[in-house]
């Protein structure tokens, strides 16, 4: 990778169980590929102390704590007041995952229930002028509502993994959105992306791992691989035959050598942000290496509140 080129992920879940006892090794990877930086986002009470720890250990976590919608219904009585303590234990902490989600899993959560954690959440994040990290399924409009009540928020708000329409974004960016891409962008229409992409304020442009979830949809030789999925992987690089198919050779057909043909629970690499980073810049009609500066920027000035680790020149 390019000894000058930095990045910063603007949103994983390191401290997922799924990695967790590989993220001494996921992380050393990452930082020897050019990333900088690692915004950790926890997803309920029971892994708030796990970014904690993580973030006391690895300068380069930035620890964000927060609520996901799917964890809603497993919520203590005092789970606002715990998040509060973790938010006055830890100044350099952001707020996030939290969101809203009408998803095939979001669907059996009561959105009633998920509406009044995210505006509690929201409304915390512009109390405590941090950014605040988004998750949003299906529900573009409810959360536009959401946010022009509760709004404007000049610390920013992430909108994570975004999938919305190109006709959103400047309603969004009015209140002081940012918009970030993982490798689920890759599942959007090459063209719609493009449209979407291209309505962006550049300054508002960042990115994501989303790891260990997101794997990007690039050629298998192309992406970094978790531990426990390595071995097959290789296996899968040195067979003729695609295993999604009964017929097809790999080597001769490019477009069977990507994710498709990966099983399903194949985790996704922090360093796979590069990939993510050359797809946005083929889209957006520039050099890796331009957007590489711009979201790194967008991404620093973000997360450089008073109490942070990240500071402006970084």
């Amino acid at each position: 990778m390019c000894d000058t080129m930095k990045l910063f992920d603007s949103h994983c879940h390191l401290q997922d169980s799924r990695i967790l006892n590989m993220a001494p090794q996921l992380i050393e990877t990452a930082l020897n590929s050019g990333i900088r930086h690692f915004a950790v986002n926890g997803v309920s009470e029971n892994d708030w102390h796990l970014v904690k720890q993580m973030s006391d250990t690895y300068q380069c976590v930035v620890p964000c704590f927060g609520l996901h919608p799917w964890y809603v219904a497993e919520r203590t009585p005092f789970w606002f007041n715990t998040l509060k303590d973790f938010f006055h234990a830890t100044p350099a902490a952001t707020v996030g995952e939290i969101g809203l989600d009408k998803g095939s899993r979001g669907r059996e959560i009561d959105f009633v229930n998920q509406v009044e954690v995210f505006q509690q959440q929201l409304e915390l994040a512009k109390e405590l002028k941090r950014p605040v990290s988004v998750h949003c399924v299906r529900a573009f409009g409810d959360l536009l509502q959401i946010m022009q009540h509760v709004g404007p928020f000049p610390a920013g708000v992430i909108l994570h993994s975004y999938l919305g329409s190109a006709e959103m974004v400047p309603e969004f960016a009015k209140l002081g959105a940012y918009f970030s891409f993982s490798g689920y962008l890759m599942s959007m229409k090459e063209q719609k992306a493009k449209k979407m992409l291209r309505t962006i304020p550049v300054e508002r442009i960042l990115l994501e791992s989303d790891a260990p979830d997101a794997l990007p949809k690039s050629d298998l030789d192309s992406l970094f691989w978790v531990e426990r999925d390595s071995y097959a992987s290789k296996e899968l690089q040195t067979k003729d035959i695609n295993p999604a198919s009964s017929s097809g050779n790999l080597s001769d057909n490019p477009a069977a050598r990507n994710k498709s043909v990966l099983p399903q629970e194949t985790l996704n690499h922090p360093a796979n942000i590069h990939s993510v980073l050359l797809y946005v810049a083929s889209l957006l009609e520039m050099s890796k290496e331009e957007l590489a500066e711009i979201s790194y920027r967008n991404a620093v000035r973000l997360f450089s509140f008073e109490g942070s680790k990240i500071s402006l020149e970084a």
